[in-house]
């Protein structure tokens, strides 16, 4: 193999990796997980109307507020998630849920943000 084919291998190899979405969050699957964990607070449509909210102060977030949503970011989220509300600043009755990692915690993101549309 010439010195030019494989400079033009690479090119193509460079541009196919370039142009290939970026696998994206299923927030389908990210329902199940929200189903499981949120819903008691945040209610199945997410305004924070679950059968516990009446008893949180302060009330639990609602995720179909459009304001909150393009403010916050998914690493913002993520973090709340995973460490809690209090180590956030927020409130401590938010639960951490550190086990959640990689495409799960993805997939509960993308869920959440699907309320906001």
């Amino acid at each position: 193999m010439s010195m030019r084919t494989l400079q033009c291998s690479l090119v193509i190899a460079v541009i196919a990796l370039l142009a290939t979405p970026a696998l994206a969050a299923d927030a389908a699957a990210g329902k199940a997980t929200f189903d499981t964990l949120c819903a008691t607070c945040h209610g199945t449509s997410g305004k924070g109307d679950g059968p516990t909210a009446a008893a949180l102060n302060p009330p639990a977030r609602n995720f179909t507020d459009k304001v909150w949503q393009a403010k916050v970011t998914d690493d913002h989220i993520k973090k709340v998630i995973t460490q809690g509300g209090a180590a956030n600043g927020l409130s401590p009755m938010m639960p951490p849920f550190g086990h959640l990692k990689g495409a799960e915690l993805d997939n509960l993101v993308a869920y959440i943000r699907s309320f906001g549309k």
